[in-house]
């Protein structure tokens, strides 16, 4: 069976697919759509295919393409065909027969035209793989905002949630896909990272229903286009940056006009871990040139200040750097545990 993909057909000829010359014995075509691609926009191939074909079949009566493919002039028999019908309608002088169905096809179907055409015994007609429409790269993502938009309204848990509820799962999302990250688990990476995907798909549908201020999760995304062409002059502009530290220049000089604040210390927040707060605060005065003596005092709180400082001078991240060592303690623990016996007493 042949896959024929709708952007390599783009410059096909305008006479029919399975005009006069085509395949004697006729030809199926499977026609795949996807559901996250707005219902009408066809490919030419597809359009081609459909206006001539001699049957057009589709299982699914509430299929999205139907009222425009009715628009158009295309007559869809509501039927779910097996391959011995479709194989012996070519037979009998079919030209050409499409069965329209979604991007992940019909598999009772194309199994049996597959277990025909293995036979040997058949004579078969051409088969082929039609994509009518097909999912670019991110359409999964349309699903994920349509599942949310369901389970906000149809579960009670989740329809009385608010930013502040979920607050908490932030933070713990974060923490789980930090540490998939340092272990350097794949399968887990892949995993946090559909969860923290999660919690900002959760907080824009709940920010939707503000009656005040709603946006949506489209505003959200819509924001973030905005700022990392604004943020990246050397590609979507006429700068050029050649090194990594040039491009963080551009960053930080188009991140300061937008910000316009009026110290360097705004916007670090000091709900984050003490460790990594300090060397923030220690980056913003070393990238302003800030002679900034530490703050004299004793105790536990300013030697590690004075480390976090120390660290992030040389390129270190303080907390990186601890959670390391920790991780190499807890390890420590455990061979201790063990030699001792096991379990704690």
């Amino acid at each position: 069976m042949t896959d024929r993909r709708a952007n390599d057909s783009a410059n096909a000829s305008d006479a029919p697919a399975d005009a006069p010359g085509g395949d004697p014995l006729g030809r199926i075509v499977l026609l795949t759509t996807s559901h996250r691609v707005a219902p009408g926009l066809l490919s030419w191939p597809a359009w081609q295919t459909l206006r001539a074909a001699d049957r057009v079949l589709c299982a699914d009566a509430g299929h999205p393409q139907l009222p425009y493919l009715g628009e158009a002039g295309v007559v869809v028999e509501h039927a779910a065909p097996a391959a011995r019908e479709l194989v012996d309608y070519c037979a009998a002088g079919g030209r050409t027969v499409v069965v329209l169905t979604s991007a992940e096809g019909e598999s009772a179907l194309t199994d049996g035209l597959a277990r025909l055409a293995g036979s040997g015994r058949e004579s078969m007609p051409a088969l082929e793989l039609l994509p009518g429409s097909y999912d670019l790269p991110g359409a999964r993502l349309l699903d994920l905002v349509q599942v949310m938009d369901r389970i906000r309204v149809s579960c009670p848990w989740t329809g009385i949630r608010t930013h502040e509820d979920l607050a908490k799962y932030g933070l713990e999302e974060m923490y789980e896909l930090l540490e998939a990250i340092e272990t350097g688990d794949r399968e887990a990476l892949r995993e946090e990272l559909g969860d923290v995907l999660l919690q900002v798909v959760f907080h824009a549908r709940i920010a939707q229903d503000d009656p005040d201020e709603p946006f949506s999760v489209d505003d959200v995304a819509a924001g973030i286009v905005d700022k990392l062409i604004h943020r990246h002059p050397h590609v979507f502009g006429e700068e050029s940056a050649e090194t990594p530290e040039e491009v963080k220049a551009h960053w930080m000089r188009t991140k300061a006009d937008e910000k316009r604040r009026e110290s360097v210390t705004e916007g670090v927040p000091l709900g984050q871990p003490a460790l990594a707060l300090a060397a923030k605060l220690a980056s913003r005065a070393r990238h302003e040139r800030l002679a900034v003596a530490l703050p004299e005092g004793e105790g536990v709180g300013y030697e590690l200040l004075a480390l976090a400082v120390r660290a992030e001078a040389a390129g270190v991240e303080p907390e990186t750097a601890l959670r390391a060592a920790a991780r190499t303690y807890r390890d420590a623990i455990r061979a201790a545990e063990e030699a001792r016996g096991g379990a704690p007493e």
